[in-house]
């Protein structure tokens, strides 16, 4: 099979869908990797680290799509690559389908092949996403911490303190793998951490394991509200696979809050919990909104490239040989993770919660078996 590997035009967007060492792999099983010139570049991997493991290179993109069988990518493809993606071509990437109509519409009618690396799933564990969550975790709360000083608008909290201060208030909405991160990393700094979910089982996990500035609170419209009001750096990590994240902090809300609160919405890409919150870069990762300064960056793992595109192969490299060495039909169909990644399939929608956030028509996955 081919396999292409574009360079991500996403701005500030540095990771790449495959290092090196995946294309040694690929190559032992008789793959041909075809790679955009600098796709690698700023996760650390030059032109020649790609050639030297026998990796075809192009400088352009259009020849990539239009050779590939298989596509690497890291983000959702961007409008001007819609037109470059070929019925039956298979397309690999994190798509985050529920937070935009218009690239949904687009791949059902390229009639591509669109596994979502979010919406893979084994044993109730979304694999893929599970190594992009746990850097955004911990990003959030060191990205807090940054826009929470006086000259980035915040309230000019240290988040861990010092003898004889209170250290900031930290409240986490979502217990999850990103939540998890965030409590861990917060409580690291010294930092009074309220993390909260509607998962009872789960809080009593984390009661046992977080450390001891750690509370676990149900997560409700009251508990919220309450907790928000004290807090000083608010994290939202709510996630449905799949689908859109419910609100859970209203644009009425912010009134509750102390000016230079900062919020930051690790869901933002999946529509985000937090009701003000809209997509922002790395360029221009904040605004604000009634005072609050809010971090609504939507690739923020992109940040740190070089930790993050190591994360993201060692837990797909797996799913792309299977892809690669099998064809997608059959490795879907002996790989019932991977089946739950294949989102839109030859102009069908095929996820159901995708085709319920837009009304659109949902056909049973097996009838492309």
């Amino acid at each position: 099979m081919i396999i292409g590997v574009p360079k991500e035009i996403k701005k500030n967007e540095y990771r790449v869908a495959l290092t090196p060492s995946g294309v040694v792999e690929l190559k032992k099983n008789n793959h041909t990797v075809l790679i955009e010139t600098n796709a690698g570049e700023g996760s650390g991997y030059s032109d020649n680290d790609y050639k030297a493991v026998g990796a075809e290179l192009t400088s352009d993109a259009n020849i990539v799509f239009d050779k590939a069988e298989l596509i690497l990518k890291v983000k959702e493809p961007l409008e001007s690559e819609y037109k470059l993606i070929k019925k039956d071509q298979i397309v690999f990437t994190y798509f985050h389908f529920a937070s935009s109509e218009q690239l949904t519409k687009a791949m059902i009618a390229s009639k591509a092949i669109c596994i979502a690396y979010e919406t893979v799933e084994k044993d109730g564990i979304l694999p893929l996403l599970v190594p992009m969550s746990e850097v955004a975790g911990r990003m959030a709360v060191q990205e807090g911490a940054k826009y929470l000083e006086k000259q980035n608008k915040g309230r000019g909290v240290l988040l861990g303190g010092v003898p004889g201060v209170k250290p900031g208030n930290v409240v986490i909405l979502g217990a999850g793998i990103v939540g998890a991160q965030a409590a861990n990393m917060a409580a690291g700094l010294g930092a009074k951490v309220t993390l909260m979910d509607v998962n009872l089982t789960r809080l009593r996990h984390l009661a046992e394991i977080m450390p001891a500035n750690v509370t676990t609170l149900m997560s409700n419209e009251y508990n919220i509200l309450e907790a928000i009001r004290q807090a000083d750096l608010i994290i939202g990590a709510v996630l449905i696979p799949g689908g859109k994240a419910p609100i859970l902090v209203s644009r009425k809300m912010l009134k509750e809050m102390k000016k230079g609160t900062v919020l930051i919405d690790v869901a933002v890409d999946q529509g985000g919990c937090i009701e003000t919150c809209t997509p922002t870069t790395h360029e221009n990762p904040t605004y604000i909104i009634e005072g609050i300064v809010h971090y609504c960056v939507a690739n923020m793992p992109g940040a740190v490239p070089y930790t993050s595109t190591l994360a993201l192969t060692n837990a797909s490299l797996s799913y792309i040989l299977k892809l690669a060495n099998k064809g997608w039909k059959t490795a879907l169909n002996e790989n019932a993770d991977l089946k739950k990644g294949l989102n839109i399939c030859k102009g069908k929608v095929v996820y159901k919660k995708v085709a319920e956030v837009f009304g659109l028509e949902y056909d049973e996955i097996d009838i492309f078996a």
